[in-house]
């Protein structure tokens, strides 16, 4: 029998696919949580409009690596570590649907790595 935490992140997975697919996205999630089944790493759980994601879902996530409702993203980095950027799912599934009209969605589908 499987596990309430991996339950939990099994359905998490699904709803990514489902809000991807709701919204015109090509989405799919890799069987048993292994991109490996997709010819992907074995981190991908599923792929999104071309991307590749690893979904993580916990209990709580600390206030300050949430955008509020008056900013877009939040930026935050581990000294000596890359950026990073946390946005809304809804607000990245519109990204994607913008695609081509969007420079910097085209540079992140290319593979840039610019920090």
């Amino acid at each position: 029998m499987t596990s309430p935490s991996k339950r939990k992140g099994n359905q998490f997975e699904r709803d990514i696919v489902n809000m991807a697919r709701d919204s015109g996205i090509e989405a799919q999630r890799a069987y048993a949580s292994n991109g490996e089944s997709l010819g992907m790493h074995a981190e991908v759980d599923c792929v999104v409009g071309g991307y590749k994601v690893q979904a993580k879902i916990r209990a709580k996530i600390a206030s300050y690596m949430q955008p509020s409702e008056e900013v877009d993203v939040t930026a935050l980095r581990q000294n000596y570590g890359p950026a990073l950027i946390v946005l809304r799912y809804s607000d990245w599934l519109d990204l994607i649907k913008k695609g081509d009209e969007n420079e910097s969605v085209a540079l992140l589908r290319s593979g840039s790595k610019e920090r």
